[in-house]
């Protein structure tokens, strides 16, 4: 094989198409902070995702802090251990504390009927990970938020484009934050964004992203330097244009290799809610994580890179976190890796890939 594949490939316009919007900023001299174009990607967001306030930040880690900032909270933040080590890391940056609820077998997402028994009087707010872009059970989580008085920050890092009962997962929770890092469907290389369906809470989120300025550049609260530039937004206006053509290649892709692999009955993969996802990723689980670590050796022998998502457990990294036993994710984290998923893969390649696991499988 010429060229490796990796797990992914960001997704990039042509050149030109980027160039077009370069040319803006080098004519406006505007690199940085709430230009031009960072304001009309931040439009265009809204108006592809038909919600009403989005603030895009320098990345989706910051976003989640500043999330929580906005929300003035200070105590316990019930989360999910299957995720990136950033959605601990965000909760313990503002102070707060993570307290990992254990995740549904099937779904990988954080199971809903465990959370009401983790709620202390500490406890402020849940924060739920759509896994893989696939909706997390939405009614469930704020039925019990609402219940409890407690706000909910969805990280969506993996969930643009992902819709639950036919309108985006992105309108629900007091925040949902996306990633807009290179290997989510839209990027800008670096960064996130903030959604929210209250005026208030975009506002603050806008200030706490600029040093905690008012428009009469006061300073009216305690701020850091989230703000994006210019380059980035011309980046993301640009792949945002390839945005619904993405989601249609990327379902194609995943039934694909579910069709192919679905031969072996050793396979297992996530269970998708009615098809609430955006099909962003393509997770296998294999029944020990010594035949995944052979499969693995095989298919990089061969120049194909899968990755461990997400490994370890985040509940047991030691030393940034309490360790609280949770050993559904514990289990599944050392068994399951994504496969190789991009707008450019080709199907060739991606039957080659089939073809080496399920013969080494049948070993």
């Amino acid at each position: 094989m010429d060229k490796p594949i990796n797990v992914t490939r960001p997704l990039l316009a042509p050149l030109e198409e980027v160039t077009h919007y370069l040319k803006t900023v080098w004519e406006s001299g505007v690199l940085t902070h709430n230009g031009p174009l960072l304001r009309q990607f931040e439009s265009e967001l809204m108006n592809k995702l038909n919600l009403p306030y989005c603030s895009v930040l320098v990345n989706g880690t910051v976003a989640l802090q500043v999330a929580i900032k906005a929300l003035n909270l200070k105590g316990e933040i019930i989360t999910t251990p299957f995720t990136w080590v950033a959605t601990a890391s965000a909760i313990n940056w503002e102070g707060c504390t993570p307290v990992f609820c254990d995740i549904d077998a099937s779904t990988l997402n954080i199971d809903e009927n465990k959370i009401e028994s983790l709620i202390t009087d500490k406890t402020v707010a849940i924060m739920p990970v759509h896994v893989f872009g696939s909706a997390c059970n939405v009614n469930k989580i704020d039925a019990i938020a609402k219940k409890h008085d407690l706000k909910v920050i969805y990280d969506a890092a993996h969930a643009m484009g992902t819709l639950f009962e036919g309108k985006t997962v992105l309108e629900h929770g007091d925040i949902s934050v996306i990633s807009l890092h290179a290997t989510k469907i839209v990027n800008c290389g670096e960064g996130g964004a903030c959604f929210t369906l209250s005026e208030e809470t975009d506002s603050r989120i806008k200030r706490i992203r600029f040093f905690g300025l008012n428009d009469n550049k006061e300073i009216v609260e305690d701020g850091l330097n989230g703000k994006t530039t210019e380059l980035h937004a011309a980046l993301g206006l640009a792949n945002l244009k390839y945005f619904d053509q993405a989601l249609v290649d990327r379902k194609r892709k995943y039934l694909k290799y579910k069709e192919l692999l679905s031969a072996n009955e050793d396979i297992t993969f996530q269970k998708i809610n009615d098809g609430q996802t955006n099909y962003s990723y393509f997770p296998v689980i294999l029944p020990s994580e010594k035949l995944l670590l052979r499969v693995k050796k095989v298919l990089n022998d061969n120049q194909v890179f899968p990755r461990r998502y997400f490994h370890p457990s985040v509940n047991t990294y030691s030393k940034i976190v309490n360790y609280m036993p949770a050993p559904v994710s514990e289990d599944i984290s050392k068994r399951i890796m994504c496969l190789p998923m991009s707008f450019y893969i080709k199907e060739n390649e991606m039957e080659m890939i089939c073809k080496i696991i399920l013969s080494e499988l049948r070993k």
